[in-house]
């Protein structure tokens, strides 16, 4: 992690991250942010016809190809400065996913790590998961085990968690202590931010309002993908020497015929490397 005057986050925020794996609540948002991404949501579900949660999870994912708004959110000073306080000046957006819950929905997440299916070398990615409403504990925040991050990697199976909001219904299917667990309650305009090894599931939503919040995994540009296809990601800030993904250029305008087109092609190579990266991590299983 950078050892510089921190941007965003205070020492004691930086050592909580170190050791615990996340870090929260960080304030990110002012008010007149939120309504101008919510306001962005309403637009872009008007302009879809339903909910950015269906589509079968094409329009929650990397709504930043396709959005204005949605490129100005994951590209916000106040989460990329927190972001670079953990990571360095050079940062790449690896995708960014909408986790949508309607009032009183069932559906959550088991317990898992987000590098998974990743295939990321070195685990340095970090998310930021922005709070586009108020998630209280009642709403199915996440929940998380504090310094579970230092594990390492630990063996999941997909398709065996009902319900779940995660693309291939995962969980892990070995044992840790999940003793001593922390719920990561926001405010609207805050933000948690957790590693990618980090132990954490979520519950439904027992609220009489939508849980909004969106996660976005950044990364160094330095980390690379040492198996699978070659996959695009966004220069958010500083420069990238490296090279190990194809650069791709965020939304100027709403759902732009390019944007569009770009969208498309980058959801199903999303979709590909998933697959690709179940059946490598899962082989053991088989």
């Amino acid at each position: 992690m950078p050892d510089k005057t921190p941007k965003k986050l205070n020492p004691d925020q930086i050592e909580t991250f170190k050791r615990d794996g996340f870090v929260f609540p960080v304030p990110a948002l002012s008010a007149d942010d939120v309504a101008y991404f919510n306001n962005g949501i309403t637009r872009a579900e008007a302009h879809i016809g339903g909910p950015i949660m269906g589509f079968e999870g094409k329009y929650r994912a990397n709504m930043h190809l396709l959005c204005k708004w949605a490129n100005d959110l994951v590209r916000h000073p106040a989460i990329l400065d927190a972001v670079e306080d953990l990571i360095g000046p050079d940062i790449l957006v690896w995708t960014s996913r909408f986790f949508i819950k309607e009032p009183h929905q069932a559906d959550g997440a088991a317990w898992h790590q987000d590098a998974t299916y990743f295939d990321l070398d070195p685990p340095d990615m970090v998310t930021p998961w922005v709070a586009l409403s108020d998630a209280p504990i009642e709403s199915g925040c996440m929940e998380a085990v504090p310094g579970s991050a230092q594990l390492g990697q630990l063996q999941h199976q997909s398709g065996i968690a009902k319900s779940s909001l995660n693309l291939g219904g995962q969980m892990i299917v070995e044992e840790f202590d999940q003793s001593t667990t922390v719920f990561g309650a926001l405010k609207a305009g805050e933000i948690s931010i957790h590693h990618c090894h980090l132990v954490h599931r979520s519950g439904g939503n027992d609220c009489d309002f939508r849980r909004i919040g969106l996660a976005i995994p950044y990364i160094p540009t330095s980390v690379k993908r040492p198996h699978g296809m070659r996959m695009p990601a966004m220069l958010v800030r500083g420069e990238d020497k490296y090279g190990h993904f194809d650069l791709v250029d965020g939304a100027s305008q709403d759902f732009t015929p390019d944007g569009v087109t770009l969208h498309d092609k980058i959801f199903s190579m999303y979709v590909d490397a998933h697959k690709e990266q179940r059946v490598r991590h899962e082989a053991a299983l088989s």
